[in-house]
């Protein structure tokens, strides 16, 4: 048995893991390698800085350092190879998965548009169909005949009420055109002033006076007089 297969089969009898459970393993091995990856990259960096150190003072540590290095080095390799097979399988399964997923909805929608189906028959839906359009149609006569007038006011001739209607509009107008007063019995009463003629008679009448108080032969008459 090959090395996926032990580590996804189990125990030998054990029923195969669903996908979910295959892309959940899958997962835990990536984490677990980027995890190795960052180990490694770290060793890496502490072997260079030992060769460094040791590359004039001694020679065969710094010789023995990078050897560490280059093993590092192969194993990150490695493992960047697993990591790619690795997603490379999860994205499949996750496919496959969500086609799987698709695929039994779109079974179980389908059997459920049978079963609704299933006692209905094209020719009794379209039967159904005209008989409600029927309905419809006497249920709007039904409505119309309810909602029009039969008998109410059908006895007054609507051109009479027209002509009543401008014969009064006419009325009001002429008496705002005539501007009509409410009559009275009362008659005015007389002025106690002069009219303006006779005011200026009496002043004329004064002016003679003092004119003829004047003259001698006047006074000797009024002395004759009184």
């Amino acid at each position: 048995m090959s090395f996926f297969g032990k580590m996804f089969s189990g125990k030998k009898g054990d029923p195969a893991p669903t996908p979910s459970e295959a892309i959940q393993k899958l997962r835990d091995i990536e984490n677990m390698l980027t995890k190795k990856q960052e180990f490694l990259e770290k060793k890496i960096e502490v072997e260079l800085d030992t060769a460094r150190k040791n590359g004039t003072k001694n020679k065969r540590a710094a010789l023995q350092a990078l050897k560490r290095k280059k093993r590092y080095e192969k194993q990150l390799t490695q493992i960047d190879g697993t990591l790619s097979t690795i997603e490379m399988q999860r994205e499949a399964l996750e496919n496959a998965n969500t086609n799987t997923a698709v695929l039994t909805t779109m079974k179980k929608a389908s059997d459920a548009l049978k079963a609704a189906h299933k006692d209905m028959n094209i020719d009794d839906v379209h039967e159904m169909m005209d008989d409600i359009a029927e309905q419809n149609d006497i249920a709007n006569e039904i409505s119309n005949a309810v909602s029009s007038a039969v008998g109410f006011g059908q006895d007054i001739d609507e051109d009479e009420l027209e002509k009543e209607l401008e014969e009064l509009e006419q009325e009001e107008l002429d008496k705002e055109l005539l501007g009509v007063q409410p009559e009275t019995d009362q008659l005015p009463e007389v002025p106690n002033t002069d009219l303006p003629t006779k005011a200026k008679d009496k002043e004329k009448k004064k002016a003679a006076v003092v004119e003829d108080d004047d003259d001698p032969d006047m006074k000797e008459l009024m002395s004759w007089a009184n």
